[in-house]
């Protein structure tokens, strides 16, 4: 039975670190503030962004939120960013997307500064990942897969990892941070030939391809580390991953649950980002 890499136990060594933060910037005059950015009333929004609030809340982080009908103008979003930017009381910046589609994503999402972009929206946080340059702040849910992997002593030195899938939200990035952590690192796609093989090669993987269940026992084997980032909802109604758990756990040496594995961590990673980004106004 592999052991489960549970997001409570490292969100909770994540949250008391943070905690000791924010004592510490806030002794020193700064008041770590995130401003949530949400566009419509999308019910997935909503309800991360009630997360965030609440994780906030936990951790003494202050949080402003500025809630825009779906039709609002570019003009309007793109000032209210602009606002956002000069706002020195501002460290951390969250905008849901994606955003309606009369607006154009690339030139709203690009008009935030990188120094407060906490979710790699930006081009410009981007880069600071492909370059190891301290420019913005990485995607929050590839760094909650490296914070499991730290948090239970997994190194990925000299490893081989393996990452399913190639979006800029997790694959790509995450691919990057493996690296970091010198990794010997391949990433799968949909145009991967006998991608069980090459997935079974692997010390490390991090699954995010987008489909549930799409991992299975014939991509496995002993010894491996499993991260599951996917969120999917079966047939029954119930939340699973992108990995079939059931076929997968009895094979592996550690993996992540969906729920309870990598989406617990990331909230605390993007309030994390918030207080970084405080604590660089004083540097």
């Amino acid at each position: 039975m592999a052991k489960r890499l549970l997001g409570k136990e490292v969100t909770a060594a994540l949250n008391e670190k943070i905690k000791a933060q924010v004592a510490e910037l806030q002794g020193k005059g700064v008041n770590p503030t995130l401003c949530i950015i949400r566009v419509g009333e999308n019910e997935s929004d909503i309800s991360y962004e009630r997360g965030a609030t609440k994780r906030c809340e936990t951790l003494g982080v202050a949080c402003e939120k500025i809630l825009l009908p779906a039709d609002v103008s570019q003009e309007e979003l793109l000032s209210v960013i602009d606002k956002v930017n000069k706002d020195p009381q501002i460290h951390g910046v969250l905008l849901f997307r994606p955003l309606p589609k009369h607006l154009n994503q690339s030139v709203i999402e690009n008009a935030l500064d990188p120094a407060k972009d906490v979710d790699c929206m930006t081009d410009g946080s981007m880069s600071g990942v492909f370059t190891g340059k301290n420019v913005g702040f990485p995607p929050c849910t590839p760094q909650a897969c490296m914070e499991i992997l730290d948090y239970y002593g997994i190194d990925c030195t000299g490893k081989k990892a393996v990452v399913v899938g190639r979006s800029l939200v997790v694959g790509k990035p995450a691919a990057m941070m493996l690296i970091k952590k010198n990794a010997t690192v391949t990433v799968c796609h949909t145009k991967t030939v006998d991608m069980p093989s090459v997935v079974k090669e692997a010390d490390i993987v991090i699954v995010a391809a987008g489909r549930a269940g799409v991992v299975d026992a014939s991509y496995v084997a002993p010894g491996q580390t499993i991260i599951d980032v996917g969120i999917n909802v079966n047939a029954e109604g119930k939340l699973c991953g992108d990995v079939a758990f059931d076929e997968v756990e009895p094979i592996v040496d550690a993996i992540t649950p969906v729920p309870g594995g990598v989406g617990s961590v990331t909230t605390s990673v993007l309030v994390g980002h918030v207080v970084e980004a405080a604590a660089r106004t004083l540097a």
